[in-house]
């Protein structure tokens, strides 16, 4: 049975149609690629499948492209729903799955791909950043089908993964994730498609992938500098200082750029303004202009349930006259971060830039461990104003405005961005960095 598309209500509408963007912008779609779901309960207490249609754009969706499904009568045939719809709708029978997405995650295809005979069952991939390691539960499995789009075999292999994975792969196709909102699933693949972009950079500065996974997997807590708080739904809408307007808008303007940069992964990482006795506070400092995220007002002074994240911002408030503190997960500083040079045993302790913006804005950007102590990174964030914490994240600081320290995980990821590319290229970064940052 399929519903009238006409009917679809504007809050569905848009909901699909500000993922699709994002999904787009994230670069984790082509423009036709991939699906999105929801289970649905009308007013009449009636449940629908609400699914894309087959062949539509992502990133320009209209009415006409949403069907609604019943549950029970999954095999459309020439239907315009989905061909993936069976998939869908078993996801969705999962209990307390109200939302499913399949996206091409690009990055997290190319280090899931492999060259052994067929058929055979791939290893899972393992996250070795705190996001991916966290979020996806330190494992996604990775299936290979002899036929890896809409087929039976899938819609048997891909509900018993997530019923088990919060998402799954499936080798050359894609990946499939499974949430309480669409926002969520759509959280789930963008993290999924960091975490393989984190390893295939690692892997082009030629890091021991396989050891860091070693680590991880014997001592995460030793090997991150925190476990990320869980993922919250519907609390996007929160905003504790609309009388703010100047400040709401500096808000939303950075946590957008924060995003379209791909600074950090849909929903995280973590932005502050501090004032006398609060500070205005972003907990998913990475949010698309039309969906957005929390903002609250907080005390400056600890509270027993501040995450850990949270109370990392304050603690730099306590200890300094900073005006702003931005947390990012940039993927390219974290894939640095465990950079060896030829000849040497430990990963770098600093990021020297290379390029000309880079060298003028920093003379080094300095990296510590993970369990680097709250005082020393502190004190390094007086002296130059952003530290990469290796399995932790970047922190950058300013005495002015969000706009200000946006500047610093910008450039980062600009100044690693060359970096990895001279050495890919069978560059000397040494020889390529200035005499002066040697005496650092």
């Amino acid at each position: 049975m399929i519903k009238k598309t006409w009917k679809v209500s504007e809050q569905i509408l848009g909901l699909f149609q500000s993922v699709g963007r994002a999904s787009l912008l994230y670069d984790i779609q082509d423009s036709h690629s991939g699906n999105m779901a929801i289970r649905h309960t009308d007013e009449a207490g009636n449940e629908w499948i609400v699914i894309t249609a087959t062949g539509s754009q992502k990133g320009d969706l209209d009415a006409s492209q949403i069907c609604f499904l019943s549950p029970t009568g999954t095999d459309f045939g020439y239907y315009k729903a989905s061909s993936e719809t069976d998939i869908h709708a078993r996801i969705l029978s999962l209990p307390g799955v109200r939302a499913s997405i399949h996206a091409h995650t690009k990055e997290l295809m190319i280090v899931t791909l492999d060259d052994a005979p067929k058929p055979h069952q791939p290893p899972p991939f393992v996250p070795i950043d705190p996001l991916g390691y966290y979020h996806l539960g330190g494992v996604v499995p990775v299936d290979w089908v002899e036929v890896p789009s809409g087929s039976a075999e899938m819609a048997r292999i891909i509900p018993e993964r997530l019923a088990a994975h919060p998402a799954t792969v499936i080798q050359t196709h894609g990946t499939f994730a499974r949430g309480r909102t669409l926002k969520e699933a759509f959280f789930l693949v963008s993290i999924a498609n960091h975490a393989g972009y984190i390893v295939r950079l690692t892997e082009k500065l030629g890091a021991d992938v396989d050891g860091l996974r070693r680590t991880v997997r014997e001592d995460p807590e030793r090997a991150f500098s925190f476990r990320p708080s869980a993922y919250t739904i519907d609390d996007d809408e929160i905003c504790e200082f609309p009388e703010e307007k100047e400040i709401l808008v500096e808000f939303r303007r950075a946590g957008g750029r924060i995003f379209e940069s791909r600074l950090s992964p849909f929903h995280t990482g973590s932005m502050s303004v501090r004032g006398v006795e609060s500070m205005l506070y972003a907990p998913k400092a990475s949010m698309p202009r039309e969906i957005g995220g929390p903002l609250v007002r907080v005390p400056l002074a600890p509270r027993d349930n501040d995450t850990p994240e949270l109370l990392r911002h304050k603690q730099i408030y306590a200890a300094s006259d900073f005006q702003t503190v931005m947390h990012c997960y940039v993927p390219e500083a974290e894939a640095m971060a465990h950079f060896i040079y030829p000849g040497e045993t430990e990963p770098v302790q600093r990021i020297v830039p290379i390029d000309a913006e880079g060298g003028f804005l920093y003379l080094v950007i300095p990296v510590v461990h993970p369990k680097a102590g709250m005082g020393e990174i502190i004190r390094l964030l007086h002296d130059y104003k952003m530290v990469i914490v290796r399995g932790g994240g970047v922190w950058a600081v300013g005495g002015q405005s969000l706009s200000e320290v946006l500047h610093h995980p910008s450039s980062l990821r600009e100044i690693c961005l060359y970096r990895i590319g001279a050495y890919e290229r069978g560059l000397d970064l040494r020889k390529m960095e200035p005499e002066k940052a040697k005496r650092w």
